[in-house]
């Protein structure tokens, strides 16, 4: 027994002692491992494209924003109902989105818009996708803020022919807006100017990051050999004297002798200000079609060969056009989704509707 007891002591201090020298072998490999293992390159920064012409860059984040009407996340919802809000019109047949649809690129995409008793205006609507970013608004600048342009189509009798900004009110006011305007401006708020206030917070809001380009310029991503070819052409024969910057418009008013439209001529009456119009911006061009204020031109090559012969006196080859066409293609950013809203309405009767 006694035999026994000893043989059992020694096996268990043999299995002891091999227990203890796996552990500090493993320790020994752990530790001479783990500074390798924790030792990681550093990720390398993208590499940014060498080949840019100067002034172009990345589509801003921020939009400005006027003193008098900071944005608020009330705000902004209540001018989405007001954009989609077809009580803006006389006949309850036209919002904003009628024209300006957010889902198809912030336009029509029809020559003229149709207005009341299906009239079409005379100006080719430009979308309002970035149009936080301008200068001015409409072709002929007549509208300094989104604030000013908001004011116009519930009273021109082409458009929504809502007669005057006291049936707008009263619309409104009929329809259950009073208690929302109340929450974001205070009592008794509803009026025309806050209106328009709500609607621009919310159009501030409709800006396009993230084009292929952009990503291209941040080394987050590649655009074609032909789009690249057509980025160096349009800086090269002039496009970018006047579509310059990351909006690609340097936000001036500049002549365009082609078609009968006078442009801002007619809005000041003066014979200086002959075919002068804003320059837009070539950002998500390639959505718009028809182009020019006339919206006479249905496709965007023959669009930049009119440009090019009559701002620049230059004759682009096929070839040359093509390439320009796809890079313009790659300015076509993400497009802001936005849920329909559910409008106010009153309980038991309809709102009254005139053609």
């Amino acid at each position: 027994m006694r035999q026994s007891s000893l043989i059992t002591t020694a096996l268990l201090a043999m299995v002891s002692f091999a227990t203890v020298a796996c552990s500090d072998a493993t320790e020994e490999k752990t530790a001479a491992v783990t500074p390798a293992a924790a030792t990681t390159a550093p990720v390398a920064a993208p590499a940014l494209p060498t080949d840019i012409p100067e002034g172009m860059g990345v589509l801003p984040t921020s939009v400005p924003v006027p003193a008098d009407n900071p944005q608020t996340a009330e705000k902004v919802e209540l001018g989405k109902k007001l954009y989609f809000e077809p009580a803006l019109s006389k006949s309850g047949n036209f919002s904003c989105n009628s024209c300006h649809n957010l889902g198809t690129g912030g336009v029509d995409n029809q020559q003229f818009s149709i207005g009341h008793k299906w009239q079409r205006g005379g100006r080719n609507a430009p979308t309002v996708l970035n149009a936080a970013f301008w200068s001015a608004q409409f072709w002929d600048g007549r509208a300094p803020l989104l604030e000013d342009q908001a004011k116009g189509p519930p009273l021109n009798p082409v458009e929504m022919s809502s007669m005057s900004e006291a049936t707008v009110v009263a619309r409104l006011n009929e329809a259950g807006y009073a208690p929302l305007f109340e929450s974001v401006f205070g009592k008794g708020s509803l009026n025309y100017d806050n209106m328009a206030k709500a609607i621009a917070a919310f159009e501030r809001t409709l800006i396009t990051p993230d084009a292929p380009f952009d990503l291209y310029l941040q080394g987050k991503g590649d655009i074609s050999e032909a789009a690249k070819r057509g980025m160096q052409k349009s800086a090269e024969v002039g496009c970018t004297s006047c579509h310059s910057g990351p909006l690609f418009t340097n936000n001036s008013f500049q002549k365009f002798a082609y078609g009968t439209d006078a442009g801002v001529k007619s809005v000041t009456g003066k014979d200086e200000d002959d075919h002068l119009f804003r320059v837009q911006s070539w950002r998500n061009v390639a959505l718009t079609a028809p182009y020019f204020h006339d919206g006479a031109v249905k496709t965007l090559d023959e669009a930049v060969r009119i440009m090019a012969r009559t701002q620049l006196d230059t004759e682009l080859s096929d070839a040359d056009s093509a390439d320009i066409v796809e890079f313009l293609k790659t300015l076509t950013g993400k497009q802001p989704e936005v849920t329909f809203p559910v409008l106010p309405r009153p309980a038991g009767h309809a709102l009254s509707w005139s053609d």
